[in-house]
């Protein structure tokens, strides 16, 4: 028994392995985190689409007015103005500014 434990104590033949299977996987791991980065950044960007697709819907209706013989209805009308934040390109994921802007030097 004494001389097992030696021979796996002075045994290096899965060393080397265990060594290239640590480089791999940081060499995976950091691939994966630099495409993950790159999908987090572009779902962001089409759900900004999304949203200003929405916010370019028109909801504006109108309907005159309608006179007859013994009654009359009044028109009416509802007009729909931009909100705030209904532009495109609100969300900025790449600027590395605070405030969202750029600096100009």
């Amino acid at each position: 028994m004494n001389t097992l434990f030696n021979q796996l104590y002075v045994d290096e033949a899965g060393f080397i392995v265990s060594a290239e299977l640590v480089l791999i996987a940081t060499i995976a791991v950091l691939g994966m985190l630099v495409g993950l980065s790159e999908v987090s950044f572009n779902i962001n960007k089409e759900l900004e689409d999304v949203g200003s697709a929405f916010g370019r819907i028109n909801q504006s209706f109108r309907y005159a007015s309608v006179c007859g013989h013994k009654g009359n209805i009044s028109g009416s009308r509802f007009r729909d103005r931009a909100d705030f934040c209904d532009d495109e390109c609100d969300i900025t994921c790449d600027s590395g500014d605070v405030y969202g802007e750029y600096q100009k030097w």
